[in-house]
């Protein structure tokens, strides 16, 4: 059994010699510095804590402002914070903490306030992106020499998508700008690493030929050399669902990926895999946006009559199963004779 030095009362817990009672008597248990600068970025919006930039509420970061300020006397561990706020003025805040704390297993409350000063810089990542900083070019061309508006669409929004993906848990990525040129479109980028991922994800995506180039653009301060990289990505003509020719026949595309590709043949509908090193022979023959529809007005086993969409004469086409009187059908014609599409 302990005695208070104070009050002379037994107690089985004491600290400093004192009892819980009397080591409490008027003593702060919370305590704020006087002020709390709270820096938010004036391009983003974001606000700084410790080096970490994140988007909040603006209520809601200075109250978090003031309670990671909050300093807890030795003895003390904090159960709950709750905060209050008074504006001042647009920029100023005074902020109370309330601290449910405990000692030694006894409750006791604690009471701080302290004032948030909101001020305007500019992060890290923004001051970059102002300044038009980047570190890879990635140019998307065309095979053909001319990039199809939806192509370059398509390619423009999956490089999006995939800065977005990676800029959530890093906020250094970012598009510095993107400018048409002729031929295609140049994305600057922020980061080489940045460059070299979207490369490989554009080029898997549509089996596209890739290459690489640095270029030396100075030295750093302790003397290493500092290097930008062009990737450039030539998309093919074709995409999945277009009509292209492959090693004297005519087939479907249906599929694309970093191995290669998988095609249909409009003969016999069997499909077989391409490599990726011999999507070079793959040429265009027709988009499918330009394929035409044929009307089914009759079934015979693995064949159909369809009305030519060119003369409305009835013509016989072979096709896979599944195929009822009344269904629209794509087609193409191929040296004045009519094959369906799958």
């Amino acid at each position: 059994m302990n005695f208070c030095v104070k009050c002379g009362e037994e107690c089985e817990e004491s600290i400093d010699g004192l009892c819980i009672s009397c080591w409490l008597d008027g003593r702060r248990l919370v305590d704020l510095p006087h002020h709390v600068d709270l820096h938010v970025c004036a391009n983003c919006g974001e606000y700084d804590f410790g080096g970490r930039w994140v988007r909040r509420d603006p209520m809601v970061a200075i109250q978090d402002a003031a309670a990671d300020a909050v300093m807890i006397v030795k003895g003390a561990d904090v159960t709950s914070i709750s905060t209050s706020v008074e504006e001042q003025d647009p920029r100023t805040f005074v902020v109370t903490v309330h601290a449910g704390c405990d000692v030694m297993g006894y409750p006791a409350d604690g009471e701080a306030s302290t004032i948030v000063r909101v001020k305007n810089t500019v992060c890290r990542r923004c001051s970059r992106q102002l300044g038009s900083y980047y570190e890879a070019i990635l140019q998307i061309r065309s095979a053909s020499g001319k990039l199809e508006d939806a192509m370059r669409e398509e390619a423009l929004a999956m490089t999006e998508n995939s800065v977005a993906r990676q800029a959530a848990t890093n906020r250094q990525l970012f598009i510095t700008k993107m400018e048409l040129v002729p031929g295609g479109v140049d994305v600057y980028l922020s980061s080489i690493s940045l460059g070299k991922a979207i490369t490989k994800e554009l080029g898997d995506a549509f089996c596209a030929e890739t290459k690489e180039s640095p270029k030396l653009v100075g030295q750093t301060t302790d003397g290493q050399d500092m290097y930008r990289l062009t990737y450039l990505v030539r998309l093919p003509d074709f995409k999945v669902g277009d009509v292209v020719t492959f090693q004297g026949g005519y087939y479907l595309l249906s599929r694309l990926n970093g191995t290669g590709g998988k095609i249909v043949n409009l003969a016999d509908f069997r499909e077989r895999s391409v490599r990726r090193s011999d999507m070079t022979s793959v040429k265009l023959y027709e988009r499918s946006e330009d394929l035409r529809e044929a009307t089914v007005v009759s079934t015979s086993g693995s064949e159909i009559q369809v009305l030519d969409p060119s003369n409305y004469s009835t013509v016989d086409l072979r096709v896979p199963e599944g195929v009822e009187i009344g269904d629209s059908v794509r087609v193409v014609s191929i040296d004045d004779v009519l094959y369906m599409v799958p």
